[in-house]
């Protein structure tokens, strides 16, 4: 691990790990083993004359061969490959080679039939995206929302001086703010689960060229569309190259960049939060927080996450730029591209796991807001000069104007003394003198 060249592999490792089943190299070439098997099995059960032979009872056998995948055995493709120079031909000859152990030797040229190792590449991929963000990912960003939408609930009635390009403005309630996130993160989730999981599987260049010049009587497009759809559990896209076009994969890297931003601008208001006492934060015994300055609690999770999140946007936006082009048919460009997709996944989970822990250490400092609050009392000249609008008086908001414009502080005593040399009813002076920076909150519904 020390000698790992990405903090994926290495300092952050213990919080990446569960991922190496879906992003790594292993993953990848069981799973192209998967799809081969797969895409046999579907072959036989359409009733190709060459493949009457084949029992049913070989279904488990074979599925065992993926069941079973061990690290040796891709290690044992990548000898292979070290012959072939070419990672999905080694998957093909592997499964020749169990085929004939199993005593299904005669069938083995339909390992593969007619494909590309795109129509391979381009199921595998997506599949395993597809099963890191039910199973990972997006279990753990909805632990981050429902941590946001907790604090919410906690924090619903605790009045905040808001700050509106760093100035003192209306106030807010402190749970309204956090809400905010949740409910952005809420969009950003629902937009991202509704896009489909796309995949590429048509042969060399998209129209099943070898399938149909072999058996031209068969439905090869429905047939692509059901074992994309019944088998993988993903859709095919209809018309494309030798390669998925990828349009899909982009809009969900780009509804993840989005997410990202979001936590981003939350890491940055908790930052900014905490170095204004609004929060303190929870001390870890034996930690130290600066190498030279003892009393340092530092805000290193938010930190910590921040960064992440800009690593994983930075790659998010490289990958839903560049995998949708490709010259004429195809170029190698997305394979080597395509290899890096759990890299911003990593990055984005290991932030999630930084803003959870940051959001643990939040102690709400309730007598800070209160002071600020009280400090002040011009922030509810707002309230007073609608109500005075209300009430049709004369030029309201430049008499609030004049008293609190530019004015270092306005005290209770300050607006009162105000309200009393206004010419209203003495209810609406009392209505007016009701107005605090305590209660003038708005509604959190």
């Amino acid at each position: 691990m020390l000698q790992a060249i990405s903090p994926i592999d290495g300092r952050y490792a213990d919080k990446t790990r569960e991922l190496s089943d879906y992003f790594s190299e292993y993953a990848l070439i069981r799973y192209r083993v998967f799809v081969e098997i797969q895409y046999f099995i579907a072959l036989c059960q359409y009733g190709l004359p060459q493949l009457e032979a084949f029992q049913e009872d070989k279904i488990d056998e074979l599925n065992a061969i993926f069941e079973n995948f061990s690290l040796a055995d891709a290690e044992y493709i990548k000898t292979i490959e070290r012959t072939t120079n070419h990672d999905v031909k080694a998957v093909e000859y592997f499964l020749k080679e169990r085929f004939d152990a199993l005593g299904l030797g005669d069938l083995r040229e339909f390992v593969h039939f007619g494909l590309t190792s795109q129509d391979i590449n381009n199921t595998a991929n997506p599949l395993l995206f597809k099963l890191a963000l039910e199973e990972q990912y997006l279990p753990l960003l909805q632990r981050v929302r429902d941590q946001i939408e907790q604090y919410a609930l906690d924090w619903s009635q605790v009045p905040m001086l808001a700050r509106t390009h760093g100035q003192p403005a209306s106030p807010t309630l402190l749970g309204k703010e956090f809400r905010v996130f949740a409910e952005r993160l809420d969009v950003q989730i629902a937009q991202l689960k509704a896009l489909p999981h796309k995949a590429k599987f048509g042969g060399a260049t998209g129209n099943f060229n070898a399938h149909y010049a072999a058996y031209p009587d068969y439905d090869w497009r429905g047939f692509g569309n059901d074992f994309v759809q019944e088998f993988l559990g993903l859709e095919r896209s209809q018309h494309t190259t030798q390669i998925e076009h990828y349009d899909c994969l982009a809009a969900q890297l780009q509804a993840m960049g989005r997410i990202n931003t979001i936590l981003i601008d939350f890491c940055r208001d908790n930052w900014t939060y905490i170095s204004m006492e609004y929060f303190r934060q929870k001390t870890v015994k034996d930690e130290v927080g600066s190498s030279a300055m003892p009393h340092k609690v530092n805000p290193i999770d938010f930190e910590n996450a921040e960064g992440n999140l800009g690593i994983a946007n930075a790659v998010y936006h490289h990958l839903a730029e560049k995998l949708p082009i490709s010259r004429l048919q195809r170029d190698l460009t997305d394979s080597t591209v395509l290899r890096n997709l759990g890299v911003p996944v990593a990055h984005s989970m290991i932030a999630f796991k930084s803003v959870l822990k940051g959001m643990g250490k939040l102690v709400l400092n309730e007598g800070k807001l209160f002071s600020d609050l009280e400090d002040n009392w011009m922030v509810v000249a707002e309230g007073i000069q609608v109500i005075l609008r209300r009430e049709a008086y004369p030029n309201p908001y430049e008499a609030l104007k004049a008293l609190t414009r530019g004015q270092s502080s306005i005290t209770r005593e300050d607006l009162h003394e105000f309200i009393d040399g206004l010419e209203v009813n003495p209810d609406v002076k009392e209505e007016l003198k009701h107005l605090t920076p305590h209660n003038y909150v708005g509604s959190n519904v």
